[in-house]
């Protein structure tokens, strides 16, 4: 390890590239600790240590604990990602936008300038969203005003200043993508988690004094964590391979093919991606909750897709299931490897070349994505059914006499606070791993040894 890290600043280029990553983090985390102008940071604090509304659930945890703080960076990435998901959808359905991103480079540039003005728009609504919501909190905060001056001028500020703040989180992350290692806005969402574990540490000492939590249940915990890392870590390698033979070809005096090689098709292509797409399209109505009138359709219905709610589980299942499956389609086009092994003269044992080999790839690709699929989706929600129960009691008609006829392991599980859930543990690990992969590839390209040199871990064969 000490000798990788030395041929890791050995190497000027990925040297700088490394300490611009964490310069542009340490800028990420100076701008978590300013505060929203107009805000009561003293009722804002009261607040959040009351407060169990589900803005401070899963939306607090990707920005760092900036939601719950309300400082400049309140919003995090996620208008960003929000944008993204929906030009990438509309990509599907909308000729233009088609057209646009088979042009190349160019097309790209084009589609990221739209992403940026949606990314503007998205922040604005959700920033006004957040800002009707603190001038509606007086109660929770212990009779303390959150906001010193209630109106439009306090919305149209705290608009301008979260919005300012997401687009230059924005700028951030694509820096660090353009000019760092690895990709800008994982990395920023993976430092927004990470940088709690010490507080959590300190608050799981906490429980275990009072009692909350026992020796043998924080035991099992720890177990169950590096259990799931484990489980990470091992589908996150594993892949099927498709061999593919190339035919002899004689060029002059030279002979070339005549070889076999395969096609590494992981179980997971898509990632962690799944995972933030699917927690970003839910959590984004939480942040228009304070728009919508107490008691109300509108406010109810945000209320049912809360965090832990029946229907916000099953609507994560099925979005992350449903990402796998669209982000694998866009950046792995069978027809496209199928294209360049014919033009090379490649071609999978007893499969016609053309059109039946993309057919073959497709067909193999989407039976290990439904595996991948279910495991981010068993990975996201049976850890946090583990900690916090099946809460059965808002279904509606049926839930009060579920929630008196299942046993309180099920409706309660442990009925413990722990910070290390599914969905964090599936971004920290993933993007950790995506990163490392990226510094090694690097390494080795240099002829330098990585950091898994004597523990590579392969793929299974398929």
């Amino acid at each position: 390890m000490l000798d990788t890290l030395k041929n890791l600043f050995a190497v000027a280029d990925l040297r700088n590239r490394v300490l611009f990553t964490l310069g542009m983090l340490a800028v990420y985390r100076v701008g978590n600790f300013i505060p929203t102008p107009g805000v009561n940071s003293e009722a804002l604090r009261i607040m959040s240590e009351q407060a169990q509304n589900s803005m401070f659930g899963l939306y607090d945890m990707f920005t760092g604990g900036s939601l719950s703080r309300v400082t400049i960076f309140a919003l995090g990435v996620m208008p960003y990602i929000s944008s993204s998901i929906i030009l990438q959808l509309l990509t599907v359905v909308w000729p233009y936008l088609e057209r646009l991103s088979k042009e190349g480079e160019l097309g790209r540039r084009k589609i990221t300038q739209y992403t940026r003005y949606l990314t503007l728009l998205l922040a604005g609504v959700q920033s006004l969203g957040i800002a009707i919501f603190l001038e509606r909190q007086t109660e929770i905060a212990g009779g303390l005003p959150l906001v010193y001056e209630t109106g439009w001028s306090f919305r149209l500020m705290a608009m301008l200043t979260l919005t300012t703040g997401t687009m230059f989180i924005m700028w951030l992350g694509e820096q660090i993508t353009e000019r760092g290692i690895g990709n800008g806005m994982s990395l920023i969402i993976f430092a927004g988690i990470v940088v709690n574990f010490p507080r959590a540490v300190i608050a799981t000492i906490d429980q275990m004094q009072t009692g909350q939590i026992g020796l043998l249940t924080l035991a099992f915990l720890v177990v169950l964590m590096v259990g799931v890392i484990g489980a990470i870590i091992y589908v996150e390698r594993g892949h099927r391979r498709i061999t593919v033979q190339y035919a002899k070809r004689v060029v002059g005096r030279r002979q070339y093919g005549g070889s076999s090689t395969h096609i590494p098709l992981k179980v997971n292509t898509g990632g962690v991606i799944p995972v933030i797409f699917a927690s970003s399209i839910l959590t984004f109505p939480q942040t228009l909750s304070g728009m919508f009138t107490p008691g109300g359709y509108a406010d109810a219905a945000v209320r049912q897709i809360g965090y832990g709610m029946p229907l916000y589980n099953l609507l994560y299942v099925v979005g992350i299931i449903f990402f796998a499956y669209f982000y694998t389609a866009i950046i792995f086009n069978p027809d496209d490897v199928s294209e360049n092994m014919r033009k090379y003269g490649g071609f999978i044992p007893g499969i016609r070349p053309g059109k039946r080999t993309a057919e073959y790839i497709d067909t193999i690709l989407a039976r290990i994505t439904i595996v991948g699929a279910v495991y981010l989706a068993m990975v996201a929600i049976l850890p946090e059914f583990l900690l916090t129960g099946f809460k059965v009691a808002p279904i509606p008609f049926i839930g009060e006499s579920l929630d008196a006829i299942l046993p309180r392991v099920v409706t309660q599980g442990l009925n413990v606070q722990f910070f290390f859930g599914g969905t964090s543990l599936l971004i920290v690990v993933g993007v950790a791993m995506d990163t490392v992969n990226q510094v090694e590839s690097q390494l080795i390209m240099r002829h330098y040894d990585g950091f898994m040199k004597k523990t590579r871990i392969r793929g299974r064969r398929g």
